[in-house]
């Protein structure tokens, strides 16, 4: 479908850095620190309002991750059909309502779940894929650090969101922290995409947008109606390198995010308060800011699935940290291996899309990848909390994690050559 400028924001003439921009403004309010890094700060309040047990709280992220997994793959088509700012601008006053909405719920496991589930499903206008779209159709040679600048707003959404959450649950209640999350999103998100997301003309090739010196593109632009490169979404899910990434995305997501959605309560059942807990979250945050940027770095650098393998072996010192037990400062070390490893997940995902299956389907494709991600951020605090209510303890899950992060490392550095490798780099090759 063609989209002219007049659907543009008033900032087309400007570098593509400010759909960067944009693109971290937008991810700061995403559904990751809105709906999962908030999880924790909710699940105390609510257990003791309603005397639930904490598999019953998760199995509320776990409808919603599994709703929104089903939704992911028809978002990324609805993106690449209709454009990033239509449907994006239409979803996240949806997705901001659905999330003060669940401050109505009754003292019923099934209602929050439901409409927890909810929220979690219209989320996925409010997500990553959208944004690493936009910022993927801009840049070539440099994509690996403008998905890693544009998905740092998930790291600061970490560690200033929970922060503003627990404000205003201690101040007003649970019920006010859900509609101050909803409020909040729609402020931030709505102006961040229609003044700064935009997406080149169509035909336009990516690594003729984005010049070699920063802020300075040029807009040569190929054939009128020439496809971009890339695979189908069914020649896609055939191929090998499909699976490995996949894979290796459910293990790395499954363990890490189980370990940060159980952070604060697992700190504070060893007496930690929860003002320090909620800090050792924030440190969460913090790290992943630097996973992006840092991974992004690396994967324009180094050969992607290397680095990608070297980090999901990261948070193994995290979770050697936590089964010790050891106080004073290593929380705060677990919390930044652990965020440093999830920061770079992202822009693994988001990187290895473009480069193994191109970008004629790529907000189908990263659909599907984001859908798999999507289940592991929600089935890893529900293993973490099963494991807790039948032992009252963690340790158990998460040696298992550790044993699914080598997997992982394994499985990402098959992955083998680029398919759609940076263009400087293929004119080379073509020249030699």
């Amino acid at each position: 479908m063609n989209r002219t400028t007049s659907h543009q924001p008033p900032i087309t003439n400007r570098s593509p850095w400010w759909v960067v921009f944009g693109a971290t403004l937008g991810l700061m309010v995403a559904n990751g620190p809105i709906v999962f890094f908030t999880f924790g700060l909710f699940l105390g309040p609510i257990t003791s309002e309603f005397g639930w047990d904490r598999a019953t709280f998760s199995s509320s992220l776990l409808a919603g991750h599994t709703l929104a997994a089903l939704a992911y793959p028809f978002m990324g088509r609805a993106i690449d059909r209709f454009g990033i700012r239509p449907v994006t601008l239409t979803f996240i006053p949806i997705f901001a309502l659905a999330t003060a909405a669940v401050a109505l719920s009754p003292a019923s496991p099934v209602v929050f779940i439901a409409l927890a589930g909810f929220c979690g499903l219209v989320s996925v206008g409010q997500a990553p894929p959208a944004y690493a779209k936009a910022v993927s159709a801009w840049f070539d040679e440099r994509r690996g650090l403008a998905l890693g600048i544009a998905m740092a707003g998930i790291g600061l959404g970490a560690t200033l969101v929970p922060q503003f959450a627990r404000w205003m649950i201690q101040g007003y209640g649970w019920r006010a922290g859900y509609v101050a999350l909803g409020a909040l999103t729609f402020a931030v998100a709505f102006p961040a995409v229609a003044l700064f997301i935009r997406e080149p003309e169509t035909g336009a090739h990516a690594s003729d947008r984005a010049g070699p010196a920063l802020g300075t593109p040029t807009r040569k632009v190929r054939a009128s109606g020439a496809p971009l490169p890339g695979l189908t979404i069914a020649n896609a899910i055939r191929s090998a390198s499909f699976w490995l990434l996949a894979v290796a995305v459910f293990l790395v997501v499954t363990t890490i995010n189980g370990m940060v959605g159980h952070l604060v309560p697992m700190l504070t059942d060893r007496g930690v308060d929860v003002r320090q807990a909620t800090a050792t979250l924030s440190a969460v945050g913090l790290s992943t800011i630097a996973g992006r940027v840092v991974s992004g770095y690396l994967l324009d650098r180094f050969f992607g699935p290397y680095v990608a393998a070297a980090i999901f072996l990261l948070p193994l010192v995290g979770i050697g940290l936590l089964t010790s037990g050891a106080a004073g400062m290593a929380p705060v070390f677990a919390a930044m291996a652990l965020g440093f490893g999830l920061g770079a997940e992202v822009d693994v995902i988001g990187f290895l899309t473009g480069r193994y299956f191109g970008l004629r389907a790529y907000g189908e494709i990263y659909g599907y990848l984001f859908a798999i991600f999507t289940l592991g951020t929600g089935l890893g605090p529900v293993l973490m909390a099963l494991a807790f209510d039948m032992t009252r303890s963690y340790d158990t899950t998460l040696i298992a994690f550790g044993a699914a992060l080598v997997l992982a490392s394994v499985l990402v550095s098959r992955l083998g050559a680029y398919r759609y490798p940076a263009e400087a780099v293929a004119r080379h090759s073509a020249r030699v």
